[in-house]
C-alpha cells in the first residue's frame, strides 16, 4: 500500500479523497456490485466473491446487499452471518469473533469526521478501529460506532447506536446503548441444551 493507506490505518488524519483510496474505494465497489447482483442460485460464487474481498474465516455468510469501502480491513471469524443491508466502513480495521449474528440494517463506522465545517470540506478524515468478540448477537438497526469493543457473548438490541464499550455476557440496547442486565448464569437457569 502507499504512505496515505498507512495514514490511514494508523489513526492520524488522512485525505479521504486521495487517488489511490479512490481507487481503492472504487475496485471494492466493482466486486461488490458483482455480489449484490448475483442470484440466490449462484450463492457458493457469490460467497466466494467475498472471500477475495474480505479477511474471513470459513462459515462466511452474508445477505446481500452488503456494502463496505474497502474490504481488507474487515476481519470476520468462524462462522458469520449478517442479515441484508450490512454496511461497514472500513477505514479502520473491523474485528469480529467467531459465531456472531448480525441484524439487519446494521451499520459499522470506523471513519470520524473533523467537527469545524471549513476543515471537514478539505476531505480530511481519521478512523478508529471497531472489535467485536466471539458469539455476539447484534439486532437489527443497530449501528456500531468508531472505536467501540463489543465483549463476547453480548446481545445488542434492535436500533441500539452503540457509542463506548460494552463489557462481555450482557445485554446492551438503547440510544446511547447502555448494559440493561447481565447473561451470566442465564443459560443454565433457563435450562437450555448445552451445544458447546
Amino acid at each position: 500500500m502507499d504512505k496515505v493507506w498507512d495514514q490511514m490505518k494508523s489513526g492520524a488524519w488522512y485525505d479521504a479523497e486521495d487517488v489511490s483510496l479512490r481507487q481503492l474505494r472504487a475496485s471494492c465497489k466493482a466486486k461488490l456490485q458483482q455480489f449484490n447482483a448475483m442470484p440466490e442460485s449462484d450463492r457458493q460464487q457469490a460467497i466466494g466473491i467475498l472471500y477475495t474481498l474480505l479477511d474471513a474465516q470459513e462459515g462466511l455468510n452474508i445477505e446481500a446487499p452488503f456494502r463496505c469501502d474497502y474490504g481488507p480491513n474487515i476481519h470476520l471469524g468462524r462462522n458469520f452471518y449478517a442479515n441484508f443491508n450490512f454496511s461497514v466502513l472500513d477505514e479502520a480495521d473491523v474485528t469480529i469473533g467467531d459465531h456472531v449474528f448480525i441484524g439487519p440494517n446494521v451499520g459499522i463506522y470506523t471513519a470520524i469526521h473533523p467537527l469545524d465545517p471549513k476543515t471537514r470540506r478539505t476531505g480530511l478524515e481519521r478512523a478508529e478501529p471497531v472489535r467485536i468478540g466471539d458469539d455476539v448477537w447484534i439486532g437489527g438497526g443497530a449501528q456500531i460506532l468508531p472505536g467501540v469493543t463489543i465483549g463476547s457473548r453480548s446481545v445488542i438490541g434492535a436500533g441500539s447506536v452503540v457509542t463506548r464499550d460494552i463489557p462481555d455476557d450482557v445485554v446492551a440496547a438503547g440510544n446511547p446503548c447502555r448494559v440493561i442486565r447481565s447473561l451470566k448464569g442465564e443459560q443454565d437457569a433457563a435450562g437450555l441444551p448445552d451445544v458447546s
